[in-house]
């Protein structure tokens, strides 16, 4: 039995690194818009169908097409900021949920009208492919996800730690009044920054779009483990939402090969509430982070 736990290991790794990339995205609106966007689920969705479609109608295959998808999804991200998030951004909590929820049903059914509720699927050379590294198979689809969160995470903390509109935005984070004073526009951060969350959901809809099946309602299936990758993680830490999906990743195939496959959700959220009640601001969050902001 402890044979086969690299390989069970390496799995888990790869399956975090699936979940870390559903995540990113959703940590970094919540980091600087404070809001948490309930349908992040659709944009994924919306991107896995274009890449389905790119991929039917022209051959593109699924990869290649987040050269057209992420753009799009980028600029129907800007102006959902403009014409939604920015009316609700100083709003009670509640009807910011309420807002990024009816966004959320309004986008899935939608989807159902022009698309219907049927199951699409795309099978490319590399769907059933796997690499064997160090005598562990790798399967190509999952390894390409979890290289592409890994990127994709060291790229937001490099912008937001390196670069004029990385400072800007965390200045604007701490204090949106003192960064409003200094120059900043901060109507056009927080475009930019939902912009750039929703286009990290793009990228990882077109990643995915080889491994699971493209519906209306999948966004609703995938997003939920994104909440609570992103909570265990911290609110608002791109690093902890990379941390966080290793981890529960891990704990649910170990779970899932050592007890049973029933049990593998039950182990992983009691690990999630084990660590919240330690520290209930997440791995790498800090006390009243819900104030603080991006790390």
């Amino acid at each position: 039995m402890l044979s086969i736990l690299p390989q069970l290991i390496a799995s888990g790794l790869l399956i975090g690194g699936v979940y870390a990339l559903l995540s990113i995205g959703l940590t970094l609106i919540f980091g600087v818009l404070r809001i948490v966007n309930f349908a992040q689920g659709e944009f994924i969705m919306l991107a896995m169908f274009g890449a389905f479609w790119a991929n039917t109608l022209l051959g593109i295959d699924p990869y290649l097409s987040a050269l057209v998808v992420v753009p799009v999804i980028f600029f129907i991200g800007m102006l959902v900021e403009r014409y939604v998030i920015q009316r609700i951004l100083f709003a009670a909590h509640s009807m910011q949920i309420f807002a990024t929820f009816g966004l959320s049903v309004l986008m899935q059914n939608l989807a159902l009208t022009f698309w219907g509720p049927d199951y699409h699927s795309v099978t490319t050379s590399y769907t059933s492919e796997s690499f064997t590294i160090a005598g562990l198979s790798l399967s190509a689809t999952s390894l390409f996800a979890f290289i592409a969160a890994i990127v994709m995470a060291a790229g937001l903390i490099g912008f937001l730690h390196f670069t004029r509109g990385g400072r800007a935005l965390r200045a604007m984070v701490q204090n949106r009044y003192a960064a409003s004073l200094m120059g900043v526009d901060t109507k056009r951060l927080n475009r930019l920054a939902f912009g750039c969350g929703v286009g990290c959901a793009a990228i990882c809809g077109c990643i995915l779009t080889p491994m699971y099946y493209t519906f209306p309602t999948v966004g609703v299936d995938l997003i939920i483990t994104a909440f609570v990758v992103v909570v265990l993680g911290g609110m608002g830490s791109v690093a902890g939402a990379v941390v966080g999906g290793l981890i529960i990743g891990v704990a649910q195939t170990l779970t899932g090969f050592y007890l049973s496959v029933e049990f593998k959700d039950v182990v992983a959220l009691l690990l999630f509430i084990v660590i919240l009640l330690i520290r209930p601001q997440g791995l790498f969050g800090r006390a009243g982070t819900e104030d603080i902001g991006m790390k």
